[in-house]
């Protein structure tokens, strides 16, 4: 079964080295969109099916926390797995995306074996 992901990073650089990441890994990949902040990437959101959504916190617009806060007041969406891949690992930033069901955090820069345990993770429920 190949999964729909959405790449949600202010950094088309991170895009492209998640893009290509992905392309690393023997996740059958279908469909990879793309977003720079949380307001476009509820745009792909209602527009199309995503299995899996890899985040940034630091973005301007929407951030990360932002988006995540809104996503888990969606009905549709809320449901939605979510990893993170940042930068920013405060505490109280970590403690806030836990309380908003974040199961995955990856730091950046990511390895292709991170991406394919994260996404088995967080597929599995």
């Amino acid at each position: 079964m190949a999964y729909n992901f959405l790449l949600v990073d202010d950094s088309k650089v991170v895009r492209k080295a998640l893009r290509k990441t992905l392309s690393m890994t023997d996740l059958e990949v279908g469909e990879l969109h793309e977003a720079e902040n949380g307001l476009q990437a509820f745009e792909v959101l209602r527009s199309t099916w995503v299995d899996v959504i890899f985040l940034d916190i630091n973005m301007p617009v929407m951030n990360g926390m932002e988006f995540m806060e809104q996503l888990r007041l969606d009905e549709e969406l809320k449901e939605t797995p979510v990893i993170v891949v940042s930068t920013e690992g405060s505490k109280e930033r970590r403690e806030r995306l836990d309380e908003l069901r974040v199961r995955v955090y990856l730091r950046k820069p990511v390895s292709p074996e991170a991406i394919v345990e994260s996404v088995t993770d967080v597929l599995k429920g």
